[in-house]
């Protein structure tokens, strides 16, 4: 009897055991059991940045570290910590760089002021390329060459 079951249950059989691992539920972030505190939580997870990640808020991580630091924040939030000793909590920690707009002082002046003055630089190197092309001859380009002429140097396959 075993010989007529046949390839069909055994393929539904293969498939349930395929998705059985994708119906795996994943562990629930932790969350405040006041909404109003969790509300302020992801406000101030969501000006600091993750440092593992770097590219994205702690509120917005996955990361290990980011979880943790969500849970710190929870923590000092259930002490009565406001979002200012939070933030000087955490930026004496880590440094300006975990704050996702950091203080303009002398250690981050050039990430305010750069890219204003890499536009500037660009800006005037192409002024300064456009008046030099603009003194030179007509002589000193390349004649432009009409289509006619261009397609006739190519060989006919």
């Amino acid at each position: 009897m075993a010989e007529r079951i046949g390839w069909r249950p055994l393929a539904v059989l293969a498939c349930l055991l395929a998705l059985g691992g994708a119906a795996h539920a994943g562990e629930a972030a932790p969350a405040a059991a006041n909404p109003k505190q969790e509300a302020q939580m992801m406000a101030i997870a969501a000006e600091l940045r993750c440092l593992v990640c770097q590219n994205q808020t702690i509120a917005d991580s996955h990361a290990g570290l980011a979880v943790d630091l969500r849970q710190q924040i929870r923590e000092m939030l259930a002490k009565g910590m406001t979002e200012r000793e939070i933030a000087d909590y955490m930026t004496e920690r880590y440094g300006d760089f975990v704050l996702y707009r950091p203080p303009f002082k002398a250690s981050t002046a050039l990430l305010w002021v750069g890219p204003a003055l890499l536009l500037v630089g660009a800006l005037g190197t192409l002024i300064l390329v456009l008046r030099r092309r603009q003194r030179l001859g007509a002589d000193a380009f390349d004649p432009d060459v009409p289509d006619d002429e261009a397609s006739a140097d190519v060989p006919n396959r």
